[in-house]
This record gives C-alpha cells, sequence and structure tokens, in this order.
C-alpha cells in the first residue's frame, strides 16, 4: 500500500490555513481538517479517486468549495504537495 508523504509546502499551507479559518471560526476550522484528513485517508487504496490535475503528473481533491489539495502518485507514496484556498493560483506561473 502507498504511504503518504506531506512537503513542507503542503503542512506550511494546512497550517496557515487553519489558523485562519480558526480565528473566525474554531468550530469550521476543526471540520475542514477532519474533512482534509478524511479525502487523504482515501488515497492509499484509491490513489486515482481524485481528478487529474492543472499540472502534469498531478490530481487534485476539491475540500468544500474554497480548498483545494494538489498530490502527486509515485511507484510508492503519496505526496501532498499543496493546500490551497481557491483564490490562490494554482499552478503558479512562471
Amino acid at each position: 500500500m502507498l504511504t503518504i508523504e506531506w512537503s513542507k509546502y503542503a503542512r506550511d499551507d494546512l497550517l496557515a490555513m487553519l489558523e485562519y479559518v480558526a480565528g473566525h471560526d474554531a468550530k469550521a476550522a476543526w471540520r475542514l481538517k477532519e474533512e482534509i484528513d478524511v479525502r487523504i485517508g482515501h488515497l492509499p487504496r484509491h490513489p486515482r479517486l481524485y481528478k487529474a490535475g492543472r499540472e502534469a503528473g498531478t490530481r487534485e481533491i476539491v475540500v468544500a468549495p474554497n480548498y483545494l489539495v494538489v498530490y502527486a502518485e509515485t511507484p510508492t507514496t503519496l505526496l501532498i504537495l499543496r493546500v490551497l484556498h481557491a483564490a490562490q493560483q494554482w499552478p503558479p506561473k512562471g
């Protein structure tokens, strides 16, 4: 079974997002974290459950209308790349 790993960017994204949401509604932040955990929890058994991403080699999980989890699959790992608000630019313009 594939293992899940988080990039530093994704961990930082999630922490900042949850802190922001909690500043307005702590229960909403808790629900958002739980929903992200549930969706990511499906990945080891169903790595292609979610839609192909806008960036080649990625997939995207839409969590609620405003949040997006971007991940990539390797032969052994599911790497969580970013956790973004819908207002953020993805993929980044280069």
